[in-house]
């Protein structure tokens, strides 16, 4: 069987045995959605891959597999049927699908974790 974090693959997720490795880019994007609550995404219509140029410390492709990794870890919520409201969408004009991404309860939680433990 396994959680419902991961459909059954825990060795990926660490949602069972309540231990989870995160990158340093994981941390550092949970650690921007922890100041800001929702930050845009985009993607194109044929292609189902998450794209955020807010930043530039990492590379269009780093941050999608970041974005990936964190919803994987059911860390992030991505909603491509919600585009943040207000948000300059300027930088995503080759990206037609725009949505926004936020922290879920349990990404708001190891972000807690984190802050406790001193490691941000």
């Amino acid at each position: 069987m396994g959680c419902a974090h991961c459909g059954g693959d825990c060795q990926k997720c660490g949602g069972c045995n309540q231990t989870m490795e995160l990158t340093e880019g994981e941390i550092e994007l949970l650690e921007t959605l922890g100041q800001y609550s929702f930050l845009p995404i985009a993607r194109r219509v044929d292609d189902r891959t998450p794209v955020y140029l807010e930043e530039d410390t990492y590379t269009v492709e780093e941050y999608s597999l970041i974005l990936q990794c964190l919803e994987k870890k059911a860390l992030i919520s991505m909603d491509f049927d919600r585009p943040l409201p207000g948000a300059d969408m300027s930088r995503y004009q080759g990206y037609p699908v725009h949505g926004s991404v936020a922290l879920t309860e349990r990404g708001w939680a190891v972000l807690d974790l984190l802050e406790i433990q001193g490691i941000y």
